[in-house]
């Protein structure tokens, strides 16, 4: 049975979002996070985007729907689902979404804390339990007789069996190792069985403040079939000069799965960004591609109005939107990293 991962930018059924409830993602800035999600969610329905969103008991629907109400979020266009959590980045617990025998189905990855935080138990459960409420098929991946650990946030996708994701985030073999023991031949065979992929493209490192380790969702996107951004800083003096360099070297010349070029459009970092002394992983590429709708991260700096141009040329059918997420970036992630796309049938 033919299985194949789609693009962000392809059709959604809906975006999944977990209310915040977790103070020490932001601690001293937890406050001001659920109008950030209000917005997020106000912005997303507006646009007709269904928002199926977690919530940890009834206490906290109510608290949410107060927020959402307030904010003229679209009520009727969100579905709720109670289960407990320990945090809430879907994008890295949630299932990786296939397209599958002419339907959806939910590939179940593990999720262990990006390997570093031990408060993820919850969070592992919620996917599966979830999509089989739903009537969705789960399937587990597993790989040499061992479940596979892997984050939505360190891959991206462009549906047609191309494939995102970073040496740095998955082999390296000391730090943070998702699965201990596997090296790109293993990798390789996983997302060919799982997602359909037909190419893997490894770039080498992530951002610098990102502790996830090299997620890919936070320096290079496909935002098409053959193009993706590809964060740029060109102060050689930045701790990220010298890896996007790098990156950029690697892309040079590439060749897609079915043989066409691959066009890389430059996507300029802000300033750093930083708070009580810690440099935090801002990133204009942390955006969240909707069906009529782009939300994208800016921060209070003079290239958010640069960064927001050029996605717009990129996405000339959609709403290109700027959420601030000055405050969002201390839990180090933001848009894309807190939502999950699932696609269309």
């Amino acid at each position: 049975m033919t299985t194949m991962w789609p693009a962000e930018f392809e059709a959604h059924r809906a975006v999944w979002l977990a209310w915040p409830g977790n103070a020490s993602d932001w601690p001293g800035k937890f406050s001001p996070i659920a109008w950030v999600y209000g917005e997020m969610i106000r912005k997303l329905t507006g646009a007709g985007e269904r928002v199926r969103l977690l919530v940890r008991d009834a206490k906290q629907r109510v608290a949410a729907g107060r927020v959402l109400s307030a904010v003229g979020a679209d009520l009727a266009l969100i579905e709720w689902f109670e289960r407990p959590m320990d945090r809430g980045w879907t994008r890295d617990f949630m299932p990786f979404f296939v397209r599958r025998g002419g339907g959806i189905a939910a590939v179940d990855f593990g999720f262990t804390g990006w390997a570093k935080y031990p408060d993820h138990l919850l969070d592992d459960q919620v996917g599966p339990s979830v999509c089989r409420e739903l009537g969705m098929t789960v399937i587990p991946a597993v790989h040499g007789g061992r479940r596979v650990v892997l984050e939505g946030g360190g891959m991206d996708g462009n549906g047609r069996g191309d494939v995102l994701t970073t040496e740095e985030c998955l082999l390296d073999p000391a730090v943070q190792v998702r699965n201990p023991g596997f090296g790109r031949a293993d990798y390789e065979a996983v997302f060919r069985e799982y997602l359909g992929a037909k190419n893997v493209i490894w770039l080498g490192q992530g951002i610098a403040g990102d502790d996830t380790h090299g997620h890919v969702d936070d320096l290079c996107r496909f935002v098409s079939p053959d193009t993706v951004v590809l964060c740029r800083e060109d102060d050689p003096s930045d701790d990220n000069y010298a890896a996007l360099s790098e990156n950029r070297e690697r892309l040079q010349g590439l060749r897609l799965a079915d043989g066409g070029a691959l066009t890389v459009v430059d996507l300029p970092m802000p300033r750093p960004v930083v708070f009580r002394g810690q440099r935090l992983p801002a990133s204009y590429a942390n955006f969240l591609i909707a069906d009529r709708v782009v939300l994208v991260p800016t921060f209070n700096d003079a290239r958010d109005r640069l960064a927001l141009g050029i996605l717009a040329e990129l996405f000339p059918g959609r709403e290109v939107v700027g959420i601030s997420a000055v405050d969002l970036v201390w839990g180090l992630g933001t848009i894309h990293c807190l939502s999950h796309e699932e696609p269309a049938a």
